[in-house]
């Protein structure tokens, strides 16, 4: 081998007498394309900083005692040919066995450590070694959380739901009849036994007065009973099969078992005609409050957002029908049904314009009936053109006389919104609020200005934007929002709210368990039920009368 590798160690060796000579042309070199001046050295570089950038640590690193050892043993073991040998593990990098690695391999050699700042020396503890770290990274396991089918159960609680019907049938070798349903819905499907017969005419088989075990295995497995919320067992017995809702003539036979079987309906057992119109009445609020898209439809998260499955166990426990408020109160159906008699006068089961008008001793305004019967607050179901049936009076009274529920809401905010914009404004409230200063004059009463009105109705509401009040607007202050409705269509009401007992008020916001309609309701069925007496009742003859007040006189 030749000196040429020497004399190239020495001419680079001679170069670390010119870092100065470097630096200053890396500086005068920086400042030139900072300041945009081009290159005048004549080069042919690209990059001309980047390379005076790594000129410039080649010769901090070979200016190094360390460097320039190893470089020279390098090529004195070249020189002599001797093979470089790999270095240990142990072996320090700056180690004439580590150069020889580092030329032996692919790897290109590291550039120097810049000198460490003079600070506290680093802490053990941050020191990395390598025996520590992880060969593969550690991944946490995420649980299921969602079960399709439902969440699984131990197999003795299915060992258990599957004994309970093997002693079901061996108490009933024939076949489960209604008693025996009613028994197995309420121990082992943990539903209300109201949901009996809707399942017994499910499963039974035609011309057949019970159900077989087969039948009641086979549904168990397809239905996956045990596993599934309650909420999903009660939408699968409710809905016919093949659907995915739930329509109103599937609640008729749920119904029909209520009337059966509840203590507290045995005397309408002697009307059947009282029976089909509380069985209606029941299924349509059922709807009123489910319903929330109107479809007439009720989904399985219908359903689970809904309180039917909690009131129908009220039934279970509750042998006075009329403590049952949501939905099965006979009292609440007792007052829906005669309010409509008392409005249908040819009795021909609708109710026209003129009828409606009547309501609530003429407490609404025409404009307010005409937008009614326009449907714009819900299409109505009756099949009679311009006229209003059973079940859309029920969807209007349950609205009109509990204004704060969502349904109302929604029903009175379309009357109202006479342009469909999403908003009530000031010439819409207007529209509907100077019929009732008209009426405010007729019956002497000192008319309230629309102004002050709009202000006060702006201070309670608080929308979101100054002179829009919108759905979501009343629905954040839903005890609030019904006040504006009756001020601007109910007279009786809104005069009642100007002149209330602040106290009342308080009392009644306070009471959470009634609602305006189980107030309402129960207000005008004493009202319905004294009025009924005071008919049964044989009328007295004025002398009697006189000698019973002499009698009673206590002189």
């Amino acid at each position: 081998m030749d000196d040429t590798p020497l004399r190239r160690l020495h001419v680079d060796v001679k170069r670390t007498s010119d870092l100065s000579e470097h630096q200053q042309r890396l500086n005068s070199a920086s400042t030139a394309s900072t300041t945009g001046s081009p290159r005048t050295d004549g080069g042919q570089a690209r990059f001309p900083i980047s390379k005076l950038k790594l000129d410039n640590l080649f010769l901090q690193w070979l200016s190094m005692t360390e460097s320039q050892n190893l470089v020279l043993s390098l090529l004195e073991d070249a020189k002599a040919g001797r093979p470089l040998a790999r270095p240990t593990e142990s072996a320090s990098p700056l180690s004439p066995s580590a150069a020889q690695n580092l030329f032996s391999s692919t790897t290109p050699p590291l550039s120097p450590q810049k000198p460490r700042s003079p600070r506290s020396p680093q802490s053990p503890s941050r020191r990395t070694n390598s025996s520590q770290l992880p060969t593969e990274a550690k991944v946490d396991t995420v649980p299921q959380f969602y079960f399709p089918g439902g969440k699984p159960v131990p197999a003795e609680v299915r060992a258990s739901a599957l004994e309970k019907i093997d002693e079901l049938f061996r108490s009933n070798p024939d076949g489960l009849a209604v008693p025996a349903v009613r028994e197995l819905v309420k121990e082992v499907f943990q539903l209300p036994k109201a949901l009996a017969y809707p399942l017994f005419y499910k499963l039974v088989a035609p011309n057949s007065s019970s159900i077989t075990r087969d039948a009641i295995l086979t549904w168990f497995d397809e239905k996956n009973v045990i596993q599934v919320d309650p909420v999903r067992r009660m939408f699968d017995i409710l809905r016919k099969e093949g659907c995915r809702w739930v329509a109103p003539d599937d609640l008729k036979s749920m119904m029909a078992g209520i009337l059966l079987s509840h203590p507290g309906l045995e005397f309408l057992q002697e009307t059947p005609e009282f029976q089909d119109r509380y069985a209606e009445t029941v299924i349509h609020r059922i709807f009123y409050k489910q319903d929330k898209s109107g479809s007439g439809r009720l989904s399985f998260r219908d359903l689970k957002r809904g309180d039917l499955l909690h009131a129908l166990a009220l039934l279970d426990e509750e042998e006075d029908i009329n403590k049952v408020l949501k939905y099965f109160s006979y009292e609440h159906f007792y007052v829906i049904y005669c309010k409509f008699w008392e409005l249908d006068n040819d009795h021909d089961f609708f109710i026209s314009k003129e009828d409606l008008i009547r309501y609530g001793n003429h407490s609404l305004t025409y404009r307010i009936v005409e937008r009614i019967f326009q449907q714009a607050g819900r299409p109505f179901r009756s099949k009679e053109l311009g006229k209003m049936g059973y079940e859309d009076f029920v969807w209007f009274i349950m609205s009109e006389e509990d204004k704060g529920s969502d349904m109302a809401l929604d029903y009175w905010f379309k009357c109202c919104d006479l342009d469909g914009d999403g908003c009530l404004r000031a010439n819409e409230m207007l529209f509907f609020y100077s019929e009732q200063l008209h009426r405010m004059e007729c019956l002497s009463q000192e008319p309230v200005l629309f102004e002050d009105v709009l202000c006060q109705m702006h201070d309670m509401i608080q929308p979101a934007k100054e002179g829009c009040f919108t759905l979501a607007d009343l629905k954040r202050h839903k005890g609030l929002a019904g006040t504006l409705f009756n001020m601007l269509f109910n007279l009786h009401k809104f005069i009642a709210f100007e002149t209330r007992d602040p106290f009342l008020a308080r009392q009644e916001r306070e009471d959470a368990s009634l609602s305006d309609w189980d107030r309402f309701a129960r207000t005008e069925y004493i009202r319905l039920a004294m009025e009924e007496e005071g008919e049964d009742a044989e009328p007295e003859s004025s002398t009697d009368l006189w000698e019973n007040s002499v009698s009673e006189t206590p002189f």
